[in-house]
């Protein structure tokens, strides 16, 4: 045994639990009383936004997987088995964008993303089929190597076999990890912010029911003698006046009864701030500005564009980096990996408005680190042929370097002297 497998070996099996207890809230209450899981979680608007902008977003991106050349680039390696998993269809049953949308949504939701890896004979990768979170235990044997055990389902792909259990080892999964504390195993975001996600349930199911009852507070029917059937008289009040198509309708009161509200208003309740305030803590969860949950009080035409590159930058580049390393580390074989790369092209949502553009080109082309081909690529136009000057790189014509202006200042010197 080396000295590795000693280490890994005295290390605690990885997991998704707090304080050495697992942290499963699936119906479990909150503070605010309501149950939070994932799929609760999905039925509020701010959560269900929130992991369709960052799933769609990613499921979007060119993924491309990339060679070096021997001039020191890099260029597309359009024959490596797995470019057309990766770029056009993972397995014959879904689309690329179909299968980054559901891993990504597994791990905004439950804080990893899991796909099983079908491989041939030589090892190399013949398909990607996802595998849900919520199934998988990631574990490890005597000797401290990793294994994961799968909670196969009648729904579940046919290459799992039939067992209840299947047993994959790390060769046969792409695991895609999100924050966790020991760097194997991620947290589910929604678990971890329940507490908020469940006040924003709780608040919204508040509106719901006040609207039922037709957008009016409960409250008592005082009567001055006994009531011999209250039951009659409460299922009669309830038809005439309850639910919102019966709002605003004149109440008539019998035998001297009196109305007293004793529920209290949406505005001393702050109704409206509470579900503002949720929307902007969600959106916090997930690190999505609230321009793009529709919230614009804070956004205008001058620092919109801003935030969405701050979107890009600081939102979206660290889930970017979990793919390419995760898909790099589990996809690639160790003799490929110092010479191929899987990287993602964000530069699309990075590019500025036209005019912004079109500067910044005009600069690169003047200085001469960008040809008009460079240019046109990532326009998305035709290149310009190579002998029409397409591939050229120019420069002006009166720089010059700063050591010669001297010297060329001393020779015109001289010449008006003579």
């Amino acid at each position: 045994m080396s000295i590795f497998q000693g280490i890994f070996k005295a290390r605690d099996k990885p997991n998704d639990s707090l304080g050495g207890r697992r942290y499963s809230f699936f119906f479990g209450s909150t503070s605010a009383g309501k149950p939070v899981n994932e799929q609760t979680a999905m039925q509020m608007t701010a959560v269900y936004s929130c992991v369709r902008i960052l799933s769609e977003t990613v499921a979007g991106l060119p993924l491309h997987v990339y060679k070096y050349n021997d001039n020191g680039g890099k260029e597309k390696h359009l024959t490596h088995p797995i470019y057309k998993l990766l770029h056009d269809e993972p397995n014959p049953e879904m689309t690329s964008f179909a299968f980054r949308e559901t891993l990504m949504s597994h791990l905004l939701l439950w804080g990893n993303a899991y796909a099983q890896i079908i491989r041939n004979a030589r090892g190399e990768v013949l398909a990607l089929y996802p595998l849900m979170p919520n199934k998988m235990t990631v574990d490890r044997d005597s000797n401290g190597r990793l294994f994961y055990v799968y909670q196969r389902s009648t729904e579940d792909n046919p290459s799992l076999g039939k067992d209840s259990q299947v047993y994959l080892a790390p060769s046969d999964v792409l695991h895609i990890p999100g924050l966790g504390f020991d760097g194997l195993v991620g947290y589910s975001p929604i678990a971890m912010a329940k507490n908020a996600v469940g006040l924003a349930i709780a608040t919204e199911e508040y509106g719901a029911k006040f609207f039922a009852n037709g957008a009016a507070p409960g409250g008592v029917l005082e009567h001055p003698g006994t009531i011999k059937d209250p039951q009659r008289i409460k299922e009669s009040w309830n038809a005439a006046y309850q639910g919102s198509t019966n709002a605003h309708r004149v109440a008539v009161l019998e035998e001297g009864m009196k109305y007293q509200s004793i529920g209290i208003s949406p505005e001393q309740a702050q109704f409206l701030e509470t579900r503002k305030f949720q929307i902007n803590e969600i959106a916090r969860i997930f690190r999505v500005p609230p321009h793009m949950l529709a919230d614009l009080e804070k956004s205008s035409f001058s620092n919109i564009e801003q935030q969405s590159l701050e979107f890009v930058k600081y939102t979206l580049d660290p889930w970017v980096v979990r793919w390419e390393q995760s898909m790099c580390r589990a996809l690639l074989s160790p003799s490929e990996k110092p010479k191929v790369f899987i990287k993602f092209n964000v530069d699309g949502l990075l590019r500025g408005d036209y005019q912004s553009r079109m500067n910044g080109y005009a600069t690169a082309r003047q200085n001469g680190w960008m040809s008009a081909n460079d240019i046109r690529e990532l326009e998305n136009l035709d290149r310009i042929p190579a002998e029409l000057g397409g591939d050229l790189y120019l420069i002006n014509g009166a720089m010059t370097k700063l050591q010669d202006a001297g010297s060329f200042a001393n020779t015109v010197q001289t010449e008006e002297t003579e």
